[in-house]
């Protein structure tokens, strides 16, 4: 009998199950038949090893957070010896057959390279472009040493993408980026986009006390770093109270960042804080409470190198639920939603307001696209379509 393939997937951005892409990963490959193994970072209250669903994961203490180049280099120099110790624990209870690294960052094929002596094989999940992240925080480099560490970030995308035996991303856009800049075969390549799984996330009763007293509940939901827009939503909200008069709107604001701190102070020296509340990191039940008791989403990612060619999982999380939302136009993000989301043009925090206030006020038109954008997330974005174009590239990869 035949040995059953294991998988060992890395991941250094958030814990797992907590990164929703990753853990659908996970489950397709155990319903497929595979052993399935996590090494990531610990999340609060987190143990060092636990069993999910047949999945094992091992996680370590996350380093202190980065400030500077100095601070992210030692950051992901610290993760990555963690990572490689507990790649070894992981061998020693079951040798794995394949690793997959999930960026950011893009350091994990030195490890593969290492363990391709064994005769493992590297998939890159492909869910970030380093440099377009590098550009989109700090704009185009003009002295030397930003310069440097922008092709710095290019040689390790390069890098990445030379390890890698298969490629996965996360939509056309970055398949084309790994086929042109990465020189990788597009046979080579796979897309498995980020789709909700429409049988758990879907509405349910709402909670009232939600809206905390106000007719409107406005939802975001995602990180909340420098390139996220959330200090965009904060201007919007102010505008909603204050140029406006709206009292009878309330935002909440779901997850937690770099930026999670800034946006609070900010907050308050605006006088916001009976309006904006923020919950930081919050789990799928929560989750589900404020999705079926939201209004409308929103989407502020501004346009930028990276935004302007990536999936955001909000949107199509907002259309899983039946909730309509407003968003800034992105190219990929446009790809998704179609109707199911008002787009305004990029930095417009006017258009942005008054598209949100319109929406509030049109129960109706609220009605007919949440509907559409269900439908559309249960027919056409559903994660079940692409757990089968992502369990497809281990098959080919790992059972010939």
């Amino acid at each position: 009998m035949s040995r059953t393939p294991h998988v060992l997937i890395i991941v250094q951005n958030l814990p797992v199950p907590l990164d929703r892409r990753v853990w659908l990963e996970c489950q397709a490959l155990r319903k497929a038949g595979y052993e399935v193994s996590v090494i990531c970072p610990k999340g609060p209250g987190d143990p060092a090893r636990q069993v999910i669903d047949g999945v094992h994961i091992l996680k370590y203490a996350p380093p202190k957070e980065a400030a500077g180049a100095l601070g992210y280099a030692w950051e992901f120099v610290y993760c990555w010896l963690r990572t490689a110790w507990l790649s070894l624990r992981v061998w020693r209870r079951s040798r794995f057959d394949a690793v997959q690294a999930c960026n950011p960052p893009d350091t994990y094929w030195a490890l593969a390279r290492l363990w391709r002596l064994r005769g493992v094989r590297f998939v890159f999940d492909h869910h970030d472009l380093n440099p377009e992240v590098f550009r989109s925080r700090f704009g185009e480099p003009k002295g030397l040493a930003a310069r440097m560490q922008l092709k710095f970030l290019y040689w390790l995308e390069r890098s990445t993408f030379r390890t890698a035996d298969r490629v996965v991303s996360t939509n056309t856009s970055y398949q084309q980026i790994a086929v042109r800049r990465g020189g990788v075969p597009i046979e080579r390549t796979a897309v498995v986009r980020s789709g909700p799984d429409t049988t758990v996330m879907k509405p349910g009763e709402p909670k009232p006390q939600l809206r905390r007293g106000r007719k409107h509940l406005v939802v975001y939901l995602g990180i909340m770093g420098p390139q996220d827009g959330v200090d965009g939503l904060i201007d919007v909200a102010e505008r909603v109270v204050r140029k406006h008069g709206r009292d009878d709107v309330q935002f909440a604001l779901l997850g937690f960042g770099d930026c999670l701190e800034d946006l609070k102070r900010r907050t308050n020296e605006l006088g916001l804080t009976d309006f904006v509340h923020f919950t930081g990191r919050v789990g799928p039940p929560e989750i589900a409470d404020y999705l079926s008791t939201a209004s409308a989403g929103v989407t502020p990612d501004p346009a930028s190198p990276l935004n302007d060619v990536s999936t955001m999982n909000k949107p199509m999380e907002y259309m899983a639920y039946g909730v309509p939302s407003v968003a800034y136009r992105l190219g990929e993000n446009a790809k998704s939603t179609l109707d199911c989301a008002v787009d305004v043009e990029p930095g417009d925090v006017d258009a942005f307001t008054d598209a949100l206030l319109d929406l509030l006020d049109d129960e109706p038109r609220r009605a007919r696209m949440g509907a559409r954008g269900r439908e559309r997330a249960a027919t056409v974005l559903d994660w079940k379509p692409q757990a089968r174009n992502y369990v497809a590239v281990y098959d080919g990869l790992l059972r010939g």
